[in-house]
């Protein structure tokens, strides 16, 4: 049972600390959409998404009526659609035809962004793959919702290398493509090293090819609430620090828990996880630096940064699986640039490098994320830094993720706007030694040896 006091605690964290359900995501299977003709298989996806998701969106308000805990994107994973694809496209052109179809969807259903204009790619890439990635150019700027992700690697295959220097060239060509546009069509797109199937976050999200025909994950987001609950304790040991992050992390996941629940029941689909993940956004307050410095660090950045945030990412976790028995997607911290207004403040007043954040990802949740970089970082350095990230997930046998928005006509110091949820961003520097011919080798870095634990 609740109490009284739990009541009012909650309320508080939604009203004061910045506490909400970043999203329900609904995860939709199109294996049974595949079609001998593009035409049909565009018909099928988009009657398929639209049938199996027409009461998502009323679903959530009600309940965000019905309970006072504001839901803050509903969204749609479906299906990598490269192999939904491979029956049927013949060219790029085929696959900005599935996009345009996927985002009309989303459209008149209401959701947000819909994900899954994926590859998986770790070991190598099918004809549909390098198709779907060479319609990236195309297939996000001619849509407004469509979000894309390619998984490169992962600890049992290896990277591919060959993905690894494509994606560097097509997120250069993304930028280069639509420079004049207000939004910047790269940060839809994600690439990734052990990619997880039931991922409810944005731009990464796709439903795997392991998942039901339906689902709905849930992810929860409180970094305001963890820097308040941290406030309180300043100075005290490390025991009495870590007990609060994991207290507080089991408050939130119950409130996702409730809204997974209660989704899932209405809508008649399973509930699959709960991704708790420290998500910020521009708010004031709403900042993972901010829970960083909160432990004592004068700037996130400073000396101590990656040890904290190792200590923060687990806490989270551990009160995360104390309150429910399915915790998944990337359930931890993210450390966007872009999106964390603490985490700009510390670009800008210089205590927090590139490298400084790639030391980060080997303890957060996720990776290099909404990362401005000049406009004229060459396609290889962008394909290295990827390589980079890949090695750390592979290694470490985590997700890792890199998220690049080359910021075209700009240069270190420049300030690149993105609007809403995406705030702004510094341009940061980025090591300007070349790695071309590291990156020009053909071919898979192999697994590591610790994959084989068969």
């Amino acid at each position: 049972m609740i109490n009284i006091y739990e009541v009012h605690e909650t309320n508080q964290m939604i009203e004061q600390e910045n506490l909400d359900v970043r999203t329900i995501t609904m995860g939709i299977s199109l294996l049974d959409c595949a079609a001998g003709n593009i035409d049909e298989l565009c018909s099928n996806i988009y009657n398929k998404i639209c049938l199996t998701a027409k009461d998502l969106v009323s679903c959530g308000e009600q309940i965000e009526k019905d309970y006072g805990v504001p839901i803050v994107n509903k969204r749609i994973s479906v299906t990598p659609i490269s192999l939904i694809a491979a029956s049927c496209a013949s060219g790029t052109e085929d696959f900005v035809k599935i996009a345009r179809a996927m985002d009309d969807a989303a459209k008149e259903v209401g959701v947000n962004y819909i994900g899954g204009f994926s590859a998986l790619v770790s070991k190598g890439m099918t004809t549909a793959d390098e198709m779907l990635i060479r319609s990236l150019p195309y297939a996000l700027p001619a849509t407004e919702r469509v979000c894309s992700s390619v998984n490169v690697g992962s600890t049992k295959t290896g990277i591919n290398m060959d993905a690894v220097r494509l994606m560097g060239e097509i997120i250069k060509e993304i930028a280069e493509n639509t420079e004049e546009d207000e939004f910047p069509h790269c940060a839809k797109l994600v690439v990734f090293c052990n990619a997880p199937d039931d991922n409810p976050f944005m731009a990464g999200a796709f439903h795997g090819p392991s998942e039901p025909d339906a689902v709905i994950n849930v992810g929860v987001s409180g970094p305001g609430v963890v820097k308040t609950a941290l406030e309180s304790c300043r100075g005290e040991s490390f025991e009495v620090l870590c007990e609060t992050v994991k207290k507080t992390a089991f408050k939130i996941t119950r409130v996702g828990q409730l809204v997974a629940k209660e989704a899932s029941e209405r809508l008649g689909i399973p509930f699959g996880i709960i991704d708790l993940s420290l998500a910020p956004t521009p708010a004031v307050g709403d900042s993972v630096a901010e829970i960083l410095e909160a432990m004592g660090l004068e700037s996130a950045g400073a000396p101590g940064t990656t040890a904290a945030l190792a200590l923060l990412n687990d806490q989270v976790k551990k009160g995360g699986i104390m309150a429910s028995s399915y915790v998944g997607g990337l359930s931890g911290a993210f450390i966007p640039v872009s999106e964390d207004q603490g985490m700009i403040d510390a670009v800008v007043r210089g205590s927090l490098s590139l490298e400084k954040l790639e030391a980060m990802t080997c303890v957060c949740s996720v990776g290099l994320d909404m990362i401005a970089v000049p406009g004229d970082t060459s396609a290889s350095t962008i394909s290295g830094i990827i390589a980079d990230e890949a090695a750390i997930g592979m290694i470490n046998q985590k997700t890792t993720a890199v998220r690049l928005i080359p910021a075209i006509g700009k240069d270190v110091g420049d300030r690149v706007e993105f609007g809403g949820l995406f705030g702004y961003a510094p341009v940061m520097p980025v090591n300007r030694f070349s790695c071309e011919g590291f990156i020009s080798r053909k071919g898979r870095i192999p697994a590591p040896i610790h994959s084989f634990k068969n």
